[in-house]
């Protein structure tokens, strides 16, 4: 990826904040989404969003899949970004909330994780029963770990399911990642805003099932390490916060991959030390890697100001697209 940011967007942080608010996320018609409610073996559901503002989905046409980001949805600027991609080359597209993130909170005493691989097997498996063409999926931040992490485990028979993957932004080194935004200007800005939309999801869930957690000490935590260790961890069967960064990150993991797989980091993202992403001895052969020295976070903002955010999905969608075609 030969990327190189806006002389009027200089640094990590703009270039990372800036895309997600003010920048143009479509070319086309703003998408639009048919939802479906799916029910998991657990007792619990989630929400899937279709593109529905394109040609009527066949069967048969490749499919574009995407795994959100911390507290993502399908309204994210990088979804609707992905959409529009979707809509431009007749592509189906459709994005699967984890749980608790399409705007309504799920009944388990779960939500989600960055390396809840077997929620992201669950989920192809049933869109490969009902879609007959190519599956392509792309997930971005804590999708694309959990993304990796599943294409990983899956080794050879991940191809069962899709053609090919692809991490954007992704911190496949979880410790790292939980270090740099616990610090100085990210957590002062990030956390905060990660924080403000977690927490009150959390005491919900405790309110569902009494005796989850420790609310007390949730609602005191003032970082990602603290929610993690109190909140993530436990409920997803990890001793703590740093049983869960050891075993969920899928850095360890890339050279076990079988499938066509891209992993996007941009060098200067503020979430993710450029120190800790994969160099090309630690994957496959079935893993490439592209590092581009700007771009910030799930940002590539490209063109006059305001700017647009099509530039990352038209480059990682078309390396997707050459994998089927």
């Amino acid at each position: 990826m030969n990327y190189q940011a806006p002389w009027w967007l200089p640094g990590g942080n703009l270039q990372t904040i800036w895309p997600a608010l003010y920048a143009r996320r479509v070319f086309g018609e703003h998408p639009q989404y048919r939802r479906e409610r799916w029910p998991t073996p657990d007792g619990d559901f989630v929400d899937v969003d279709w593109l529905s503002n394109s040609a009527p989905t066949d069967r048969a046409q490749p499919l574009l899949v995407l795994f959100h980001g911390l507290e993502g949805s399908s309204r994210s600027h990088y979804a609707e970004a992905f959409a529009d991609f979707a809509a431009e080359h007749g592509l189906a597209f459709v994005v699967p909330h984890f749980r608790g993130c399409s705007g309504e909170l799920n009944q388990a005493p779960r939500a989600y994780h960055s390396g809840d691989y077997e929620e992201i097997g669950w989920i192809l498996s049933r869109l490969r029963e009902q879609h007959e063409g190519p599956v392509v999926v792309v997930g971005v931040s804590l999708g694309g770990n959990a993304l990796m992490r599943w294409a990983a485990e899956a080794g050879g028979q991940a191809a069962t399911l899709a053609s090919a993957v692809a991490a954007v932004c992704s911190p496949l080194d979880l410790a790292a990642g939980s270090q740099a935004i616990g610090r100085g200007f990210n957590r002062l800005v990030y956390t905060t805003m990660f924080l403000r939309s977690m927490k009150p999801k959390a005491l919900e869930k405790l309110k569902q099932h009494p005796g989850l957690f420790d609310g007390q000490r949730l609602a005191a935590a003032r970082d990602l390490y603290q929610f993690d260790d109190i909140f993530t961890a436990p409920l997803h069967g990890f001793r703590n916060a740093d049983d869960y960064y050891a075993r969920a990150s899928a850095k360890p993991h890339l050279h076990r991959i079988r499938i066509p797989a891209l992993v996007v980091n941009a060098r200067n993202d503020p979430f993710v030390p450029a120190a800790s992403l994969p160099a090309p001895g630690e994957v496959g052969e079935s893993v490439i890697l592209w590092q581009p020295r700007e771009g910030g976070h799930v940002g590539f903002p490209d063109g006059h100001m305001p700017g647009h955010v099509r530039r990352m999905p038209d480059e990682v969608g078309s390396w997707l697209m050459k994998t089927i075609a």
